[in-house]
C-alpha cells in the first residue's frame, strides 16, 4: 500500500507555537502523548494506524517543538488547550488517545465535551494519584533540607542520587521553570474520582510489568468506567508505543472497528 501523506507544520494555539503531526485519511484519531516525550514517541503508531485512519499528533505546550506555557499549568489547562486545537482544526468529532500524562488530559477532555469524542482510548494512562504516606512526606521533607545546601561541591549528584533512588522521581529533575512548577501541579492532582462520570465506550490498553502506572491502576479505572474494557499486553512497561507498537496499533484498529 502507497504511504499516507505527512503533513507538518507549526501553529498558534492562544498564542503558543504548536508543532502537528497529521497523517492519513479517514475518521480522526487524536494522540495525546506522555510526560517528557513529543509526537516522535508516537510516529511508528502513526504511520501504522493511518491506513486506517487520520492520525493527529502533536507536542503539547512544553515538549518537543512546541512552546511552554505562558504559566504553571494543570491537567485542566491541558485540557482546554486541546479545545483551541479542536476549533483551529475545525474537528467536530474524533477518537481519542491519552498515553501516561496524556491520559489524564484525555480523560478531562472527555469529561467536559465528551459530545465531541466517539471513543476514549487510555494506554497506561496516568490518572490514579495516591496521597502521600508518611514515609513519603519525610522524605520530601529531606529533600527540601538537602535543597538549603546547594552551594556545596558535588550537590548536583548527590541530589540527583537522592531523587532517583529514594524518592524515584527522575522527571522532577530533568524538568526547570515553568515545567517544574507544571510538573508539581499535574502529579499533584487525582482523576479518579471522575472516572465513574465517563460514559463515552472506553478502551483502556495497559502493559502487563509497567512499574510507573501499575497494571492495578488500569484494573481499577477499568471496574470505574461504567462502558469500559481493559486489554493487557505481555513483557510490556509503560510505553507500549515505543517497545510493542505493531501489537498496540492491531489492538487499537481491531477495537475501534467493533
Amino acid at each position: 500500500m502507497q504511504n499516507e501523506k505527512l503533513e507538518e507544520r507549526i501553529i498558534n494555539i492562544n498564542g503558543l507555537k504548536t508543532f502537528i503531526r497529521i497523517k492519513g485519511q479517514g475518521e480522526t484519531l487524536l494522540i495525546l502523548h506522555g510526560w517528557g516525550a513529543s509526537s516522535r514517541s508516537w510516529e511508528e503508531v502513526q504511520d501504522l494506524l493511518s491506513k486506517n485512519f487520520r492520525v493527529i499528533c502533536l507536542d503539547l505546550p512544553g515538549f518537543g517543538k512546541s512552546d511552554p506555557p505562558p504559566y504553571a499549568w494543570d491537567v485542566e489547562n491541558y485540557a482546554q488547550f486541546i479545545f483551541a486545537l479542536l476549533r483551529e482544526l475545525k474537528l467536530k468529532q474524533f477518537y481519542l488517545l491519552g498515553h501516561s500524562f496524556g491520559g489524564a488530559v484525555a480523560l478531562k477532555l472527555a469529561l467536559i465535551q465528551p459530545d465531541k469524542v466517539k471513543r476514549l482510548i487510555l494506554v497506561n494512562a496516568a490518572i490514579v494519584r495516591k496521597p502521600k504516606t508518611i514515609l513519603k512526606k519525610i522524605l520530601s521533607f529531606f529533600a527540601g533540607i538537602i535543597s538549603l545546601f546547594n552551594f556545596l561541591p558535588g550537590y548536583q549528584f548527590f541530589r540527583g542520587s537522592f531523587y532517583r533512588l529514594v524518592l524515584r522521581k527522575t522527571d522532577y529533575l530533568k524538568t526547570a521553570g515553568v515545567m517544574r512548577q507544571t510538573f508539581t501541579k499535574v502529579i499533584s492532582e487525582n482523576l479518579q474520582p471522575y472516572c465513574s462520570k465517563i460514559n463515552i465506550p472506553t478502551l483502556i490498553i495497559w502493559g502487563e510489568q509497567d512499574k510507573i502506572t501499575p497494571l492495578k491502576d488500569g484494573i481499577l479505572i477499568n471496574k470505574l468506567i461504567p462502558n469500559s474494557r481493559i486489554i493487557t499486553i505481555k513483557k510490556t512497561e509503560h510505553a507500549p508505543n515505543l517497545s510493542h507498537p505493531e501489537e498496540l496499533a492491531r489492538i487499537i484498529k481491531e477495537n475501534l472497528s467493533k
